[in-house]
Parts: C-alpha cells; structure tokens; sequence
C-alpha cells in the first residue's frame, strides 16, 4: 500500500538505546515520542500497539546505510529489528535511507539553541520526521 492516500504512517529512527517515532497523515509528518529500548520483543510490542491505536497501516524504519550507500553492522541490527517487526504487524513495512538524519535534526537542535538535555530527548524524533518526510516526498504526497 504505498502512493496515494493511505492515511496514518509511522516512521521510526531504531538507535541502539533510543527509537524516535514520527507520525504522518496527508503531507505532514510530526515528531511523537521516543522510547528507550528494552529489548526487541518489547520494543516490537510496543511499536506495533503505537501503530494500532494509531491507525497507521505503514510503517516506515530507517535503513542506516554508510555515506557511501552500503550496508554496513547497523543495517544488520536493523535487518533483524524489522523481521521481529514484520512478524507482529499486519500492515506493510517499508525501510527509507536514513543517512544524515540524525545529524540534521542534531545540527537544527543546536541552531535552534535547545539544551544537550533536551536534544536528547527530541532528536531521535526529529531524525524519524526526517525520515518520514523522505518517503512522503518520495510516495508523492
């Protein structure tokens, strides 16, 4: 289900000790939460009761590739998270390069004079908006 209208999306950033979440509809695309990793079960639990009460019928994970395009250990890590993902939601699942994001929400954190504290808690975030909006764009929406 992609293109088109296809009402609510979730966008995630999966860190090693954080996953930012990003909400979609129509052409926007906002910062919700973060959640501290727990473990995959868990966290996948989580994730996919977000999506339900949501509504979202898509969720998109950032594919963290290298600068040069490659996969490297973290689309590994990545790779595993998302099969746990796809196991537990009935709805589709799609992956977005995520090169740069997080040090674009960083950078714009810090011109915007927002505290280290508080950028650790939003930038996570952020970078799933970032990610979110690459596939809105990408999905002509």
């Amino acid at each position: 289900m992609t293109g088109g209208r296809a009402g609510t999306v979730l966008a995630l950033d999966v860190g090693t000790r954080r996953i930012g979440v990003a909400v979609g509809e129509g052409t926007f695309a906002l910062p919700l939460l973060t959640r501290t990793r727990t473990n995959v079960r868990d966290d996948v639990d989580a994730i996919v009761a977000l999506a339900r009460e949501r509504g979202a019928r898509i969720i998109i994970v950032g594919d963290p590739l290298t600068l040069a395009g490659e996969r490297a250990l973290a689309s590994e890590q990545i790779d595993a998270f998302v099969a746990h993902l796809t196991r537990a939601f009935d709805g589709a699942i799609e992956r977005v390069d995520e090169r740069l994001t997080t040090a674009a929400a960083q950078k714009a954190l810090i011109a915007a004079d927002v505290s280290r504290a508080k950028r650790k808690q939003v930038v996570d975030q952020l970078a799933a908006v970032g990610i979110l909006q690459t596939w809105l764009a990408r999905n002509g929406r």
